[in-house]
């Protein structure tokens, strides 16, 4: 049996040829596009389907071999198309160091036990909507955490690249090529020396059916090309003596396998042998590649976008979005990781997730910076995302969402409820322009009044004014609360306040403007056909807002829009759950 394993090692090495290491410089989002453009041209003129992945693709890893360069003349046809294979696809591996972080990975989502029931609502692949050809529709509840922040970034891109379009005329290439570029923004966000992205393959892979070999380093160029004998068998003789240490050491490391096996075994997912796993079947067929660039990685997906497609495509892209990420750095966000990311029960995702989906970061909280909390200081959002957030939960008191999540780079926000996450998104990118001094005077002066009573406490006057780089000398300030409190209430109202320091109110955010909202699940709309909904809002005058709990929808907006109201053009009203 030792022998038969050696043999077929032997033939896989053999039909490999050395390959350089890739490009250590990290590529911009633009290459990406670039190349996910180039692939849309291809198809376009009428290639084939092989061709057109080839135009597009170039090589993910720049393969080189002894042979071809110094111009060798035994080069034929058969080693032209072994070359061809390696620049399509790099090879499915997965390392000591990948295994334990997967091992890491799979406790922090799932804990110490995967329920087959949660596992099953989080199976499914991307799939567009068939009444709206850009919404990404969630076939059961749970997985909300990774298809609600992907429809985002999404339509991120829609708003920012493609102005003017009519969502419901977005071809189904395009919308393929839009999924792939979202992907890339979320895994970009990770800012990782390098891409690691997790790959199911068809069946078990060389590593769980002939036992833990040696991860081979992709050689040098000057390195013997094609199985030569010395080279083969030095190899061998590491390989083995690896193997040794690490069985002696209880170490897994796991085998390499070859282009041709990532054809073979990744490439057009039987249903029968794909459709149905348990947990530890799927787990068991994990594998990585490693990109250095994020260009690799959207020409990676474009050659197999059956992995973003079928029954595991969301799972796999957040366990790789996780690896990219590093699992120590993710549990360093969590602070506290003993409750899994995925609840055991219901299946829905941990505000880490979201946040790690949205941002980058695992952390736990959805308020600027940290906080101190009886002397844990709590980490929230430290930066403007590209990506907002806004949730009911907030209208309940059970969160306080910051400044940075309330106002993103671009016009799109992911709502939450206490049972699901959609997205609001606008063509109106005035509702995210700078902040005017009067309005960053009002978000200031709103944060010394959490419970949203318009008015604060006359001792927090000088907080207040120092926050601004107002002047807070203690008799100035004395001065002030006299003025703004001449009846001696011990309160100064918002009003009073604005008018006093900021009396030529201007506002950025227009009076009126329309909102799009989305919700992936079918059942939660008009004729189980998932698609967008479009309103008016108008921003009323004065700070007064009414609370209407029989409507959530319009209770979640008014946590950024506080004196919003809005009417939706169709009969149907837009749901949060």
């Amino acid at each position: 049996m030792n022998d038969e394993l050696v043999r077929e090692q032997r033939s896989c090495e053999e039909s490999v040829s050395p390959k350089t290491a890739p490009t250590a410089a990290a590529a911009s989002m633009t290459l990406a596009s670039a190349a996910l453009e180039s692939h849309s041209m291809a198809v376009q003129s009428g290639g084939g389907a092989g061709a057109s992945a080839g135009a597009s693709m170039g090589s993910v890893h720049q393969a080189t071999t002894s042979g071809g360069q110094s111009g060798s003349e035994g080069a034929g046809a058969s080693s032209a198309q072994k070359t061809q294979q390696q620049q399509l696809s790099p090879p499915p591996q997965l390392n000591a160091n990948d295994m334990r972080e997967m091992r890491d990975i799979k406790q922090l989502l799932w804990g110490d036990n995967v329920r087959e029931d949660v596992f099953r609502r989080w199976s499914q692949g991307f799939e567009f909507s068939d009444a709206e050809p850009s919404a990404l529709v969630q076939k059961q509840g749970g997985p909300c955490a990774v298809i609600a922040p992907v429809q985002a970034y999404l339509l991120k891109i829609i708003i920012m690249e493609m102005p003017g379009v009519k969502l419901s005329e977005i071809s189904s290439d395009k919308c393929q090529n839009l999924l792939i570029q979202a992907l890339c923004n979320i895994l970009k966000n990770c800012r990782a020396p390098r891409y690691r992205i997790v790959h199911l393959l068809r069946r078990r892979g060389i590593a769980s059916e002939a036992g833990p070999t040696k991860e081979r380093s992709p050689p040098s160029a000057s390195s013997p090309s094609d199985g030569d004998a010395a080279g083969s068998g030095s190899e061998e003789a590491a390989a083995a003596a690896a193997a040794a240490a690490a069985a002696a050491a209880g170490v897994e490391l796991a085998a390499e396998a070859t282009p041709a096996s990532v054809k073979d075994l990744c490439q057009e997912p039987d249903p029968e042998t794909m459709g149905d796993l348990s947990p530890d079947e799927f787990h068991d067929r994990l594998h990585t590649l490693h990109f250095d660039d994020i260009s690799g990685v959207a020409r990676y997906y474009i050659q197999n976008y059956d992995q973003l497609a079928h029954t595991y495509g969301v799972l796999l892209f957040m366990y790789s979005v996780f690896l990219t990420k590093g699992s120590e750095q993710v549990a360093a966000d969590i602070s506290d990781t003993s409750e899994p990311l995925i609840h055991s029960t219901y299946g829905y995702g941990a505000q880490s997730l979201i946040n790690l989906m949205l941002t980058g970061r695992a952390v736990a909280h959805v308020w600027d910076n940290e906080q101190d909390v009886g002397g844990l200081k709590l980490r929230g959002i430290c930066e403007q995302s590209d990506i907002g957030f806004i949730t009911l939960m907030e209208q309940m008191r059970y969160c306080t969402v910051g400044s940075f999540f309330k106002n993103p780079r671009y016009p799109v926000w992911v709502m939450g409820s206490d049972t699901h996450l959609t997205v609001l998104f606008s063509n109106e990118k005035r509702l995210v322009s700078p902040e005017t001094p009067s309005e960053t005077g009002r978000r200031i002066f709103k944060s010394y009044d959490p419970e949203g009573n318009n008015f604060i406490s006359t001792t927090m006057l000088r907080e207040v004014l120092a926050e601004l780089n107002l002047v807070s000398e203690p008799a100035y300030v004395s001065l002030m609360q006299k003025r703004l409190d001449p009846e001696n209430l011990g309160i100064i109202l918002l009003n009073a306040f604005m008018d006093e320091f900021f009396p030529l109110e201007r506002r950025s955010t227009p009076d009126t403007f329309e909102l799009r909202h989305y919700n992936g699940i079918p059942g939660s709309n008009e004729n189980n056909k998932v698609r967008f909904y479009c309103g008016s809002a108008i921003l009323l005058e004065g700070d007064l807002k009414s609370i209407c709990t029989s409507n959530p929808m319009v209770t979640c907006l008014q946590t950024k829009w506080p004196n919003i109201e809005i009417n939706w053009h169709d009969t149907h009203m837009p749901s949060l759950n």
